[in-house]
């Protein structure tokens, strides 16, 4: 009987390759034999599919690993997306709530607390409106980039929103923070270049001490109110939080919601001090100033409140009553006796109302309902106004002084140093605050300072107009200096309507 034919080793190896692959070897190869017959073609089908499987794997491999990158890529920007502000890259309010956070718990383990400075750009709405939003976000990531340069490594600078800025430093010491808020606020001073138009962005800057106990909100909070009380006293300054000003706070927003009310009730009144010339005690102007009866709280000075208005934009409202009000009263006192040709009426006009769209409209409309000459009527305007060139502030500015009206630069020598405008702007006068004759009577240095202000404001073709002039002694020094005209103390307090028509037939004593 024959055997049984033996069986072919390679189908074993066949088998075992076909295992392998399916157990996803897929390097698994099977070696051919020379004989070429219908095995070893199964083998080479087999090994065709091999390399088939190992290609279409190794693609299928590399794009899941595409595209988990990716989603790694895409959940670590959505995270720095939710971390950052998006125009700046500095952290936003909610990374600066969680590091604050980590900063106090890092305290309660024996580390200094953290402190905290907020900042509020103190003229950027003005920047933001005349300029437009693209000027405006160019001045915010040239602020957020130096602030960046003003802290250390460990700190945080972040963008909590529109103009306003925090700095988180963590492990604080008084001197730590007093320097950082110092480089801050120096890194503002100079003047940022948008296009060919300069313009300035410094702050109001707020700083809160963190101690044992103290709440991440509450140090915020108490930063935020500190800021506020840096806007009341004058802006561009620094203030760290002391309790009392949260009682301030407080006042501040009751004072806003009176003073609404205040201008619909009849609250509000003007007092008018006099300009004079020095040299006759001549009469030749006359400032109306607001003042606020308030029902229960009595007479509230303009310092008590103008910041306020000027906050909550209830200064265009404001404005608009003095507006009438002045040229109501201008008219009535000229009824009674024509005033001298030359007599001015001065009122003072904010950043914020050369922004209204009406108030060219208002103006002209005003003055020929109360058939007031427009030479009568000269609006004060103040340094901070002067920041930009060639915006919509002062091309308005050349409109109202084409009605014929006059302008004149208001608290000069306190704001941003405009004297390069002095030739450009459609002025008349200056007004030199009065911190610039402080001294004078006893310092020389100081009367030769005042000297070259005065010849700066008449080489370029201006009057001078100085305030506060409070004694004899600065009158004849500021004649002497050659200043024409002056308003103070010396020559007359403010004083309510009907009183001032005695006060312009009085003569007034020279210098």
């Amino acid at each position: 009987m024959d055997s049984a034919p033996a069986e072919d080793p390679r189908l074993q190896q066949l088998v075992e390759g076909v295992v392998k692959l399916a157990a996803g070897d897929l390097s698994a190869r099977i070696q051919p034999s020379e004989k070429r017959d219908d095995i070893d073609a199964v083998i080479t089908g087999v090994n065709l599919l091999a390399e088939e499987l190992h290609y279409i794997y190794s693609d299928l491999e590399q794009r899941v690993e595409e595209r988990t990158a990716a989603l790694i890529e895409a959940q670590a920007k959505l995270q720095r997306m939710a971390m950052t502000d998006a125009l700046t890259g500095l952290a936003n309010r909610s990374t600066l709530r969680d590091r604050t956070q980590e900063a106090l718990a890092a305290a309660e383990g024996g580390k200094r607390a953290p402190a905290v400075l907020m900042l509020d750009l103190d003229s950027f709405k003005p920047i933001n409106d005349s300029l437009g939003h693209g000027a405006g976000d160019e001045v915010l990531v040239e602020v957020g980039r130096r602030l960046c340069s003003a802290v250390r490594d460990t700190d945080t600078v972040a963008r909590l929103g529109g103009d306003e800025f925090a700095i988180l430093i963590p492990e604080a010491t008084e001197a730590d923070v007093r320097a950082i808020a110092d480089r801050a606020q120096a890194a503002l001073q100079s003047s940022i270049t948008v296009g060919t138009v300069s313009v300035w962005a410094m702050a109001s800057i707020g700083v809160s001490i963190g101690t044992e106990g103290t709440s991440a909100a509450s140090l915020l909070r108490d930063a935020d109110v500190a800021m506020y009380e840096a806007k009341s006293r004058g802006r561009n300054n620094v203030q760290i939080f002391h309790p009392s000003m949260l009682h301030a706070t407080q006042q501040r927003s009751r004072t806003a919601a009176e003073l609404r009310n205040a201008i619909e009730n009849g609250e509000l009144s003007l007092y008018y001090q006099p300009v004079v010339e020095l040299a006759t005690g001549s009469i030749i102007g006359i400032e109306a100033l607001v003042r606020w009866v308030h029902p229960t709280r009595g007479m509230i000075m303009p310092e008590n409140f103008i910041p306020v208005a000027e906050e909550t934009g209830l200064i265009v409202d404001l404005g608009r009553w003095v507006l009438q009000e002045a040229l109501q009263q201008l008219k009535a006192w000229n009824d009674i006796e024509p005033l001298p040709a030359h007599l001015k009426l001065h009122l003072n006009l904010s950043a914020a109302e050369l922004l209204r769209n009406d108030l060219l409209e208002d103006i002209a409309g005003s003055l020929e309902r109360y058939g007031i000459d427009p030479g009568r009527l000269v609006f004060e305007i103040t340094e901070t106004v002067l920041m930009t060139r060639e915006t919509e502030e002062a091309q308005v500015l050349g409109k109202i002084r084409g009605l014929g009206v006059g302008l004149q630069i208001d608290d000069f020598g306190t704001g941003y140093s405009s004297i390069s405008y002095l030739r450009s702007l459609p002025a008349d006068t200056v007004k030199v605050d009065q911190s610039l004759i402080e001294g004078m009577d006893n310092d020389a240095g100081q009367r030769t300072f005042v000297a070259a202000v005065l010849q700066l404001i008449e080489s370029a073709g201006l009057q001078a107009i100085v305030e506060g002039i409070e004694t004899a002694e600065q009158a004849i020094q500021l004649r002497r200096l050659g200043c024409r005209f002056g308003q103070g103390y010396y020559f007359g307090r403010p004083v309510p309507a009907e009183e001032t028509v005695a006060l312009l037939n009085s003569p007034l004593p020279p210098a």
